[in-house]
């Protein structure tokens, strides 16, 4: 599992991340929420030594990732599959060779070996079609598709999200979640998926984490957020419902 201890971080003087101490379970979907510009975003890139910390520990299986040389951080980051904000495909690249990608990085796969896996990848995510296919082509439901088949590609023990529903239209959202349900019900892969969304929280969570103001102010299942009586959370569902019935 994934253990948080203690971690701080500040940009400029001012700290965003204040003291985190986080349990993430093995196998199971945690799901970071919170408002825009509480640091999850931050607190993701930690967890793979993107960034490190001013204080405090992450443990990955036991290991502080902070104390590894960079061989065995890169041998690490292969064991996690990365799921960006925007999709990050290679616009250059079409739907296969954007999955292909850290195929021809960390493996020694032979050509059709790797188109296998392409194959399978794509599949899984219902873009099979589109292999042959540009990301200025795509949909947006369809470029998070496409960037979670990329991520699983190695068969990632981790899987990062970075707001997977973000920017999309309800429908596709829905069915975005559906197949994080589904991969990850099938490869018992440990998903860590931040969000502001509560919607997708809700779908997607075994165990839910809000990040408000620096700090873990609640950690547990959907049916104990709904019925927290933290004034942080109360606070958080308060503007979630706002958000609500302002939007047309």
């Amino acid at each position: 599992m994934i253990e948080i201890q203690g971690l701080h971080k500040s940009f400029n003087g001012q700290e965003v991340l204040k003291g985190i101490d986080l349990v993430i379970p093995k196998g199971q979907i945690t799901v970071i929420l919170g408002p825009s510009g509480v640091g999850k975003s931050v607190l993701l890139k930690h967890l793979i030594g993107l960034m490190k910390p001013d204080k405090g520990r992450i443990l990955v299986d036991g290991r502080d990732i902070n104390r590894m040389g960079s061989k065995d951080l890169r041998e690490l980051r292969k064991r996690f599959g990365m799921l960006f904000q925007e999709g990050a495909l290679f616009d250059s690249m079409t739907v296969a060779d954007n999955v292909a990608f850290p195929l021809l990085e960390h493996t020694r796969l032979k050509q059709d070996e790797i188109w296998e896996v392409v194959q399978e990848k794509l599949k899984q995510v219902g873009l099979l079609d589109a292999a042959h296919k540009f990301p200025s082509e795509l949909s947006g439901g369809m470029k998070k598709r496409a960037a979670l088949a990329r991520a699983l590609a190695l068969n990632p023990e981790y899987v990062l999200c970075d707001e997977p529903t973000g920017g999309l239209d309800p429908v596709s959202a829905s069915s975005i979640e559906r197949l994080i349900l589904e991969t990850q019900r099938t490869s018992s892969s440990t998903f860590v998926i931040i969000t502001h969304d509560l919607a997708t929280a809700i779908a997607l969570g075994d165990k839910l984490a809000l990040l408000e103001d620096g700090r873990i102010a609640f950690e547990g299942g959907v049916k104990e957020l709904l019925s927290s009586k933290h004034p942080l959370v109360e606070a958080f569902l308060q503007r979630r419902e706002r958000t609500k019935e302002v939007r047309p």
